[in-house]
């Protein structure tokens, strides 16, 4: 193993497909409780053949109810589902707000923004274009990432780290069966006390269901969900297209009306709800993610 102290990253080979762990704050997180990495977000990078490479990237949020995360069906597979198609895809290690960890609003997002910043300042060095730096997550993961995508901010251009100079704007979003409401309508309750705590407050729940923060600058999305979902109703899908539609984002939403929760990208139990990574791959062409 080869580490690269400066960087904060570390080399890895695994399942044939070249990692790099890659620390968000090299120098230690903000907020954190100690050293150990469930206290210090990371990414895992995974990165496409040289001959097929493409200039886009995607930051991973596995789902897990902001108390564990399902890095597996809805991480490195995810990862490896991009690299075939050229793209650079970064799995996200953030901080959870279990009791055990405690890390509740807004630490996850501070992640996020991070995690994707990261990915946006390192373009020219990693080979990427700025302006193709999407967001992806499942779940819990999926809340995360419309998080991000509905609470971006610009950049603060006079911070002395370059990281931090640049917009945490993702350019395009994919949900899959994402937790979307934090209000008890339609919540997915463990995911809502876990980043909101035992008692969360009115205000915190309103601006943290997401459905609620669509703006005209929210980024493009994708959806997917099943009608038979009895963890994360559908309606949390539901009621964010409607609010994209609203505000007149260009969205995509794919509703099958079989299958259970957490079914990640490729399910072999469920063939028909498989088809949706062939959708997916048609809308990242139509967006120009991929050729």
């Amino acid at each position: 193993m080869k580490y690269l102290l400066l960087l904060g990253i570390i080399c890895i080979s695994m399942n044939s497909f070249a990692q790099e762990k890659i620390y968000l704050w090299p120098d230690g997180a903000p907020m954190a409780k100690s050293k150990e990495d469930a206290d210090q977000p990371y990414m895992m990078a995974y990165n496409p053949a040289t001959k097929n490479a493409q200039k886009s990237a995607v930051v991973i949020c596995p789902g897990g109810g902001y108390g564990h995360l399902a890095d597996d069906h809805e991480g490195k597979q995810v990862a490896k589902w991009y690299n075939d198609r050229g793209v650079t895809a970064y799995v996200l290690y953030y901080r959870l707000g279990f009791h055990k960890s405690g890390y509740t609003h807004p630490v996850p997002l501070m992640d996020a923004e991070r995690a994707l910043r990261t990915v946006r300042a390192n373009a020219g060095k990693w080979g990427l274009d700025p302006n193709k730096v999407g967001i992806m997550g499942f779940s819990a993961g999926g809340h995360l990432a419309s998080s991000l995508g509905t609470h971006f901010t610009d950049g603060d251009k006079s911070s002395k780290d370059p990281v931090e100079k640049v917009s945490s704007r993702p350019n395009y979003m994919v949900l899959g069966y994402p937790v979307i409401n934090m209000d008890d309508s339609f919540t997915h309750r463990g995911s809502m006390f876990n980043l909101l705590g035992d008692t969360p407050n009115k205000a915190e729940q309103t601006l943290m269901s997401n459905e609620k923060q669509v703006t005209n600058l929210t980024p493009p999305t994708f959806l997917v969900h099943t009608t038979e979902d009895s963890a994360v109703p559908v309606e949390n899908s539901l009621y964010f297209y409607l609010a994209l539609k609203k505000a007149g984002v260009p969205a995509e939403m794919h509703i099958y009306e079989k299958g259970a929760h957490g079914l990640g990208m490729v399910n072999t139990k469920n063939e028909v709800f498989n088809s949706w990574a062939d959708r997916l791959a048609d809308w990242l062409k139509v967006h120009q993610v991929i050729d």
